[in-house]
């Protein structure tokens, strides 16, 4: 039987792969999936409470994205915490090299996690990497 359970790894920073992330999750989670996130790496900067940063695209598709009203990577994502089973962790040892506290994160994300949790966490689902 194939697992319901999406464990999801963040860490690239560009348009394209956000945008992906994101909707993997928000999709699964309102169709029922518990879903787990872990942001870390050049992602979890864009999750920080007042962030201006714009994720640069690679190609074509993150141009069309940017001027399409195409909705926003941090709204799928915080869609599929409130909405759904979605659960979405922020990287502890990228939070420590990136000098941020768990106070500077979005609202919807949980307690910081470090990898080696996750991955017991994400043992018994399907895992995707972005």
């Amino acid at each position: 039987m194939a697992s319901s359970k999406i464990c999801v790894v963040v860490v690239s920073g560009t348009l394209e792969r956000l945008q992906m992330a994101a909707m993997v999750a928000s999709v699964a989670a309102v169709s029922g999936q518990e879903v787990l996130v872990f942001l870390s790496m050049n992602a979890l900067p864009f999750f920080t409470r007042q962030s201006s940063l714009k994720a640069p695209h690679e190609g074509e598709m993150g141009r069309l994205i940017a001027s399409k009203k195409v909705p926003e990577f941090k709204t799928l994502f915080e869609q599929a915490v409130e909405l759904g089973d979605a659960k979405i962790y922020p990287c502890s040892m990228a939070m420590d090299v990136l000098a941020i506290g768990q106070g500077d994160l979005e609202g919807y994300l949980g307690e910081a996690t470090g990898l080696t949790k996750f991955l017991d966490d994400a043992r018994d689902g399907q895992v995707w990497t972005f």
